[in-house]
């Protein structure tokens, strides 16, 4: 019988037992574990996605509104990186909202494998840049004195967001991990 397998699939209710069956009735009937909170599909994960996209869009435009952040590599990566956590985060919270509606699982494999990829790479490079950013702000304002000149103040804070964005996109990453390995 050839049927196609839907990404997104109806929760099942767990069997009840009502010990009117025959054989056993010590048997414990098949237990399905619960959808964690911060997993695709539930509450805590689209909290998690919706705080990855604030702060990452927030870092995104602070360091896009300095008129001198082209100059400096890390913070152009910063700005990419952002950029693409942002859509990232956005789309996923679309499709969460969308089961969260629907009343729909989102523990399919191929797609807990897609959100795992995707928040693995994008957690990644916003890790990275938010640490070449740091780096390149603690030169400026530490070791150059040079902050009376630059936005010190608007580089901190884009790094900072970027920082907390990961802070909320590392949880995210590691359920999503979590619940592909144990599926």
């Amino acid at each position: 019988m050839n049927v196609s397998h839907a990404s997104v699939h109806p929760v099942e209710d767990p069997p009840t037992t009502d010990g009117t069956g025959g054989g056993n009735n010590n048997e414990v009937p098949g237990v399905r574990m619960k959808d964690v909170q911060g997993m695709p599909g539930t509450l805590g994960g689209l909290v998690l996605w919706i705080c990855q996209f604030a702060f990452a869009v927030v870092g995104l435009c602070v360091m896009a509104t300095t008129s001198d952040f082209p100059s400096v590599t890390a913070f152009c990566f910063l700005v990419a990186a952002t950029g693409l956590q942002s859509l990232w985060s956005l789309s996923l919270a679309i499709i969460d909202i969308y089961a969260l509606l629907v009343r729909r699982s989102l523990q399919n494999s191929r797609v807990v494998t897609l959100f795992t990829i995707g928040d693995g790479i994008t957690s990644t490079l916003t890790f990275a840049a938010a640490c070449a950013s740091a780096g390149i702000t603690v030169l400026i304002d530490n070791n150059l004195d040079s902050c009376a000149q630059n936005h010190c103040t608007q580089f901190e804070t884009s790094t900072a967001m970027a920082f907390v964005c990961w802070f909320t996109a590392l949880p995210s990453f590691l359920l999503n991990f979590w619940s592909l390995a144990s599926q």
